[in-house]
């Protein structure tokens, strides 16, 4: 089963999260969900397996410029995680699909995502997904 989260579901949604974004805080995260629930430009999923939340989706529209699109907003995949003895049983794809209905239905004609150059687990779920690559970049910074 898979439901768009609510902003009393924002501490499982931080705790599954908190799995892929390691650096981030989880009170910081929970509070974060909580927002983003209540936001009419976002939307959260999560996929229920014998009654608890195994993985979740995070999506929204994006109205700035998004690399290889022509339209705006554009819906936006942030991020999808699938708890460890849940993979490989199409939960993600399920979630995209969910993500994508979501933006189609905000009248998005274009949806979108990203993933870092050395992430060939997430740049394999895209491609299988049906996204196709559109630029790639590396990003610099310098302290002044």
């Amino acid at each position: 089963m898979i439901k768009r989260a609510k902003a009393e579901d924002a501490g499982m949604l931080a705790a599954l999260a908190i799995q892929m974004w390691k650096d981030n805080d989880p009170e910081e995260l929970a509070e974060e969900f909580r927002r983003l629930t209540a936001d009419e430009d976002a939307a959260c999923f999560l996929k229920y397996t014998d009654g608890r939340p195994v993985a979740f989706a995070q999506c929204q529209l994006r109205h700035d410029y998004v690399e290889g699109t022509d339209s705006s907003p554009v819906g936006y995949l942030e991020g999808v995680f699938v708890s460890e003895g849940y993979r490989r049983k199409g939960y993600a794809a399920e979630l995209l699909k969910e993500c994508e209905k979501w933006a189609s239905e905000k009248g998005c004609t274009e949806f979108a995502s990203d993933c870092e150059l050395c992430n060939a687990e997430s740049l394999g779920f895209h491609t299988a997904a049906g996204f196709r690559e559109v630029n790639r970049i590396i990003c610099f910074r310098k302290e002044l």
